[in-house]
């Protein structure tokens, strides 16, 4: 597939995949904080929307943190372009070290967002709790609470850098 799939094609995707209607009403919702944050930037936004649409599809398999390895199978087979499968596969906390990775059981290698597109849906989903949107700060709380001091940092820095480009607070996107 050299074309991004539009909207339509990207839930039916999801279906055949085998995703719950919770997690394609998430997806959805991630879309839509996502489309927000990609207006006010110069991000592609077909891109950016088929990637928030189908950020989720490993969960179809699992929902621990493989479900993003699982996804980039799935994209693989079904054709999906380079892009959207570094969407899928680095949209994971807001990035993992190669050394977390490892300690996770993923396979040894960074998975950090590093394209505009990539880095808005990555943080769109931090954005989103289950189907509802959330401020930073719950999620900043939850990973402190849980003692994850360097995902807390990379997930304020990278709503500092999104925020500072939209020219808001995404907090009030």
């Amino acid at each position: 597939m050299s074309s991004i799939p539009d909207p339509e094609e990207c839930l039916n995707y999801l279906r055949e995949a085998g995703c719950s209607d919770k997690v394609i009403e998430h997806c959805k919702a991630v879309r839509d904080i996502a489309v927000r944050i990609a207006q006010k930037t110069n991000a592609d936004l077909d891109l950016v929307e088929a990637g928030a649409l189908l950020h989720d599809i490993g969960r179809s398999k699992t929902h621990g943190i493989r479900h993003a390895i699982e996804g980039v199978k799935i994209g693989k087979k079904l054709g999906f372009s380079e892009d959207i499968l570094k969407i899928i596969e680095r949209h994971i906390g807001a990035g993992l070290s190669k050394d977390e990775a490892k300690k996770l059981g993923l396979p040894a290698k960074d998975y950090f967002p590093v394209t505009l597109e990539e880095k808005i849906v990555c943080h769109a989903d931090n954005l989103i709790d289950n189907n509802k949107q959330q401020k930073i700060e719950s999620q900043l709380e939850r990973a402190l609470n849980k003692n994850l001091k360097e995902y807390a940092i990379r997930l304020l820095n990278l709503h500092k850098e999104l925020s500072d480009i939209c020219g808001i607070d995404l907090n009030d996107i």
